[in-house]
């Protein structure tokens, strides 16, 4: 009896579930707000991964159809607006292709779409020292410090004569390796202004470089002197320099006054004579 009554009451929990549930989904089928219900809209996303400076074909990327909801800002909906356009940020295989991840028009691919209007990139050689051992990598920022003399003199000294430079390329490669081994290359190339150019071609020629790794959060400026031979060792004697000439008095020469003039009167009175001297003042 009891074994009879407990299967009853399970089929009729079974039964009810299953009604609940169909109510359910009837409802959420019918309901406006339903996904199948919402406007479709077909966007562009990557077929293949493409790396920094790759240029995008036709067999990098696809289309999807998603609900307009879920459609990022800026997306494409149509492939001949990719087709063409360097990458300058990796994109993986089913991202959306997105304007920022993208070269300007007729930019091309390769280092020169990766090169923002007013911007140069300049390649200086490295070696492992001046490189950090290999960890400076494209996307990190750098300071480039120079040691050289200044003018005529024997001292010599150091001065950091950039700050927080963005490096571009290592040797050929522009995308920054997924690992965390070091990537060295011959030569480093970095992005700066024409007037940082000018700079960086200098002190390329007229001294030694060395590049300086940031933590990419740090970004403040200034505020650097310069470092001499002198300053490092205590008791070192300054480097010679002219000695200032010393200021001399000069002093007026008065003329000595004329001897005044003297002037002798005699008078002659009957028998007596009288001289008497007179100074002309």
């Amino acid at each position: 009896m009891n074994r009879s009554r407990l299967l009853m009451i399970g089929g009729l929990a079974i039964a009810i579930g299953l009604l609940v549930s169909y109510s359910v989904y009837n409802k959420l089928r019918t309901s406006p707000g339903a996904s199948n219900n919402e406007r479709a809209v077909s966007v562009v996303v990557a077929a293949n991964d493409v790396p920094v400076g790759a240029k995008l074909a036709d067999q990098d990327v696809g289309m999807v159809t998603i609900p307009q909801s879920a459609v990022p800002p800026g997306f494409f909906s149509e492939k001949s607006k990719v087709v063409g356009r360097g990458a300058v940020l990796p994109i993986s295989k089913g991202d959306f292709i997105l304007p920022s991840k993208l070269a300007a028009v007729n930019a091309g691919g390769g280092l020169p779409s990766l090169i923002p209007q007013g911007m140069r990139a300049v390649s200086v050689r490295v070696n492992d020292v001046v490189s950090v051992a290999g960890f400076v990598q494209p996307g990190t920022r750098v300071d480039v410090l120079a040691t050289g003399t200044q003018g005529g003199g024997n001292e010599r000294q150091t001065t950091t004569v950039l700050e927080n430079v963005a490096v571009i390329a290592v040797g050929k490669s522009l995308d920054r390796s997924a690992s965390t081994e070091a990537q060295t290359a011959p030569v480093i190339t970095l992005l700066v202004s024409p007037d940082d150019a000018q700079k960086l071609a200098l002190v390329s020629q007229e001294g030694r470089i060395q590049l300086s790794l940031r933590n990419p959060l740090d970004t403040k400026k200034g505020g650097i002197g310069a470092t001499r031979t002198s300053s490092l060792y205590l008791g070192a004697t300054p480097a010679a320099t002219e000695p200032k000439p010393k200021a001399r008095k000069l002093v007026a020469k008065v003329p000595a006054p004329a001897p005044a003039t003297t002037y002798q009167v005699e008078m002659i009175r009957g028998s007596k004579r009288d001289e008497t001297k007179l100074e002309d003042k």
